[in-house]
């Protein structure tokens, strides 16, 4: 059947000319409000770009979301994180529509979901239905908006990708109309050292500078004294008319003395890249004070396709005795610029600022694998795990491990084991293991046992401990009491909370059968909507068991009636 749905969207793809690429004829919008946009594509985000554009929702949920076109759904998901429900429908163009954080889907797609989630007996699942299943027509109601998933607020994610690729494209391509006439504002302007014989205004280190903006516009920012290899990055974000949010730039432009050194677009990108965007931002900058500072120039580890033109990696060689003129070019999708004019001489300074880069006993190689015994614990980093060659820091505690900080960004996941062998067997079922946050608060790490070795996989560089959780989590009826009449009401609403390990696992009955309860872990709430599955007794016996991530349960019991 896969081997089928690809050569049918193989078979579209094909017939889409270079001309009809960005069609803006045979898509409709999502929704039937003006759009304004809360997020835009390839906006930066935690370690990816954002593959979609966020639609506001007018702070609400349930609006009717709309088929863009005619199609067949070829995936369903419903899951506590990322998108939370969300529909994926494939069409005859090539082309694929995404639907997130939706609050609940049309009523033919919303009884096939619960079906599924009825007889696997779970909230969470992934379906993907036979092609031609489940099809629908342009201007159809799929589904309403909602807040499902890790999303801060009521919105639509909307998405358009290849069918075949998977690639995801700028929706605004394909004639989503969103009006904006603002320019891109800059906050910040850097200039960087490239190398150890480089000198920027007396400095070996990072240079912010000063700018300000002139009579037509533009910004000029203050000379640049420098000699060796420099380069240039900025803090900037783009807003749109009628929203106050700080979206993403669309296009960046470097020109030098007329020449084009850097241009890179946010039209498309692949998923597989899109954690690269570590080595675009200043990623050290961004850890310790939480801005983005996005570089005009490529880093060797720098895997992105997103660059049009590339003159010498961006990189600007400057020669004593010569001058240079740096044009930036900010610019969001509609084309509104905001220009940045950066002069530069050629002039060998008196270096006073030296770069202090802290040196330790270890000097990580990053392509190759490299291991680590900790005393209590051991951590290997598989070949290719950072970006950069660098001096980890490791320290040995009592009770800790400190793996270095969380200034470096780590690629892909490695490992971390504990040497458990000291607890007594009976502990061992309530341990854990926890990376501590800047307060010592633990926050649970997936852990795997196996016999005295208890280990991790992640991301994240910092301290970790073994943590013990022996507390149940906590459950609260919020719209009901004991033995109370609720024949008008829709749904039960219940509390579920626990204190350190987190939820790993909730099942609720009424009268001896499952029934499904839906989780937003934002708001640490079940809920159980009468309509789908409306019981003929009177007196119903709810009991909910809920588990923490260490196997410490609580059974929850209460009785209702209904008319």
């Amino acid at each position: 059947m896969k081997k089928a749905i690809f050569g049918f969207l193989l078979l579209f793809s094909l017939t889409i000319t270079a001309q009809e690429k960005y069609s803006k004829e045979i898509f409709r919008s999502p929704l039937d409000i003006p759009l304004v946009l809360s997020g835009t594509f390839g906006e930066l985000r935690s370690n990816h770009f954002h593959s979609g554009v966020d639609i506001k929702t007018q702070q609400r949920e349930g609006l009717k979301t709309y088929a863009i076109a005619d199609g067949t759904i070829t995936r369903i998901k419903v899951s506590l994180y990322g998108y939370g429900k969300v529909l994926y429908i494939a069409h005859p163009s090539g082309h694929t529509s995404v639907y997130g954080h939706l609050q609940k889907f049309g009523p033919e797609i919303e009884e096939y979901v619960k079906k599924i989630q009825y007889n696997k007996k779970a909230y969470e699942i992934e379906v993907f239905p036979d092609f031609g299943e489940l099809k629908v027509e342009k201007g159809q109601v799929i589904a309403y908006t909602g807040n499902t998933g890790g999303s801060g607020g009521p919105h639509l994610h909307f998405e358009i990708r290849s069918s075949v690729t998977e690639k995801p494209t700028n929706p605004l391509l394909y004639g989503l109309e969103v009006r904006d006439a603002l320019d891109p504002i800059l906050l910040n302007l850097y200039t960087y050292p490239l190398t150890d014989n480089s000198i920027v205004n007396q400095s070996n280190q990072k240079v912010a500078l000063n700018f300000t903006k002139q009579s037509d516009g533009t910004f000029l920012a203050d000379k640049v004294y420098a000699t060796g290899t420099i380069g240039f990055g900025v803090n900037s974000y783009d807003r749109q008319d009628m929203a106050a949010n700080k979206n993403g730039l669309y296009k960046v432009e470097q020109i030098v003395n007329g020449k084009t050194y850097t241009n890179y677009d946010l039209e498309s990108f692949s998923f597989g890249e899109s954690r690269y965007i570590n080595t675009l931002i200043d990623y050290s900058h961004y850890a310790r004070f939480r801005q983005r500072i996005q570089k005009l120039y490529k880093d060797p580890s720098n895997k992105l396709s997103i660059y049009k033109e590339l003159y010498n990696d961006g990189k600007i060689d400057v020669t004593e005795g010569l001058s240079y003129s740096v044009e930036l070019l900010l610019k969001d999708f509609h084309g509104n610029t905001t220009k940045v004019i950066i002069p530069v001489e050629g002039k060998k300074e008196v270096l006073k600022i030296d770069k202090k880069d802290k040196k330790t006993d270890n000097y990580l190689v990053a392509k190759k694998p490299n291991t680590y015994d900790l005393g209590i614990a051991q951590v290997y980093f598989p070949a290719n795990i950072f970006y950069n060659d660098f001096y980890i820091d490791l320290e040995k505690g009592a009770d800790t491990v400190k793996i270095h900080d969380s200034s470096t960004p780590a690629h892909k996941n490695f490992t971390i084991s504990f040497d458990v062998s000291k607890y007594p067997k009976e502990d061992l079922k309530k341990l854990f293991i926890a990376r501590l946050n800047s307060r010592l608060e633990p926050s649970y790490e997936s852990t795997y046992r196996r016999g005295t070795t208890f280990s991790t996989r992640t991301r994240y560089l910092g301290t970790f401990t073994l943590a013990k959780d022996t507390i149940a989590p906590k459950v609260r009826a919020k719209n009901f009491k004991e033995k109370q009449w609720l024949s008008n009401y829709n749904y039960l609403s219940v509390e579920i909370t626990d204190d350190l390990s987190g939820i790993d696992t909730y099942s609720a009955t009424l009268n001896g059968k499952w029934i499904l309860m839906e989780y937003e872990s934002k708001k640490n709430t079940l809920t159980y909507n009468f309509d789908s599955n409306i019981l003929n007794e009177k007196e119903c016996n709810l009991e909910l068991i809920v588990t923490d991530n260490v196997g410490n349960s609580t059974t929850f019991k209460s009785t209702f009636f209904r008319k």
